[in-house]
């Protein structure tokens, strides 16, 4: 993981359990047919990948792993270790353990073919519902998140992956 002493490890997937908290959320919810699914990619690496379709209003997948204390408090930033396929991709987060409702997303671009480290600051975090802004939302409190998720979004139609080394919190 990285040198930052102020980092605090919350995934790093040498636990298959790890890679068995996230779950595919995908456009099927809404009569879409996108596809995604988290699972093994490497020892201590989990990739989330599938097709995005547009097909019958489609056009997301998602994985979310499920509600739980993450240790998050007093979080500055999300640091996390990938390698993607040069797509744009979503960071989600919740703050509630129900299944629908605001979460909040920041987007990030790694290079495709590259282990690069990405640092998404809490305060970038915006709040949607179903893809929507919610301009009067509070903005994101870390100490609340429950549960972690990927998305892929914004009409990128085709196959992805995107391999996750580890994710952690920074103060």
């Amino acid at each position: 993981m990285t040198t930052d002493t102020h980092a605090k490890l919350l995934l790093d997937f040498e636990d298959p359990a790890e890679i068995a908290l996230f779950q595919p959320i995908d456009d099927v919810v809404m009569g879409g047919v996108s596809r995604s699914r988290f699972e093994p990619a490497g020892p201590g690496v989990a990739a989330f990948r599938g097709e995005v379709s547009l097909a019958r209003g489609g056009g997301f997948a998602s994985v979310r792993s499920g509600p739980r204390d993450w240790a998050t408090s007093g979080a500055q930033s999300i640091l996390m270790r990938i390698r993607g396929d040069g797509r744009q991709y979503k960071l989600t987060l919740r703050t509630d353990d129900a299944f629908d409702g605001a979460q909040y997303q920041a987007r990030f671009q790694p290079p495709a073919g590259e282990w690069v480290e990405v640092r998404l600051p809490v305060g970038e975090f915006i709040a949607t519902f179903r893809g929507r802004i919610l301009r009067d939302a509070p903005g994101l409190d870390p100490a609340r998140i429950r549960t972690l998720g990927l998305m892929i979004s914004d009409r990128q139609a085709g196959p992805f992956e995107l391999q996750v080394d580890w994710i952690a919190v920074e103060s």
